[in-house]
């Protein structure tokens, strides 16, 4: 699938929930189902600068030159956020993913729904997933940046 196309899915699946707090328990839900991260790809490289939860993001290169991300966090809600970024990023090529509009963060109203600090926590999620596609972007297929 496209990125747009994933996006797209998610938007349906927000939208069609009316109420916020149900919106949450999705987020805490997706959290919840969304695989752990291997330990060993606990490091301190993985982790993500400018959230108030620990997030890690795994990422390196597929044979075929796509991404393949994972991630994890130490709280429910905000593991949700990133496996949706996972969700839409992964098995994609770095390139699309630079030039990717992130509108169903918008459309599903997570932008102006999410705590502050949550939100700056979306964004450096975001800042990395981009930081590891450009990385990449410049490297061979099958490495690590």
């Amino acid at each position: 699938m496209t990125i747009d196309e994933i996006q797209d899915e998610i938007i349906e699946e927000f939208t069609a929930l009316d109420d916020w707090m149900d919106r949450y328990q999705l987020l805490i839900d997706l959290g919840g189902e969304s695989p752990a991260l291997d330990a060993s790809e606990k490091t301190e490289q993985n982790l993500i600068d400018g959230c108030q939860s620990r997030v890690w993001l795994s990422c390196r290169s597929n044979a075929d030159g796509t991404l393949a991300l994972a991630a994890e966090s130490d709280a429910l809600i905000v593991k949700g956020i990133v496996s949706l970024l996972v969700r839409v990023f992964d098995g994609q090529r770095p390139e699309d993913i630079l030039r990717t509009d992130l509108r169903f963060i918008r459309a599903t109203g997570l932008e102006e729904h999410l705590s502050p600090t949550r939100a700056n926590g979306l964004l450096a999620m975001v800042r990395q997933v981009r930081a590891c596609a450009l990385a990449h972007s410049q490297k061979p297929a099958g490495t690590r940046p």
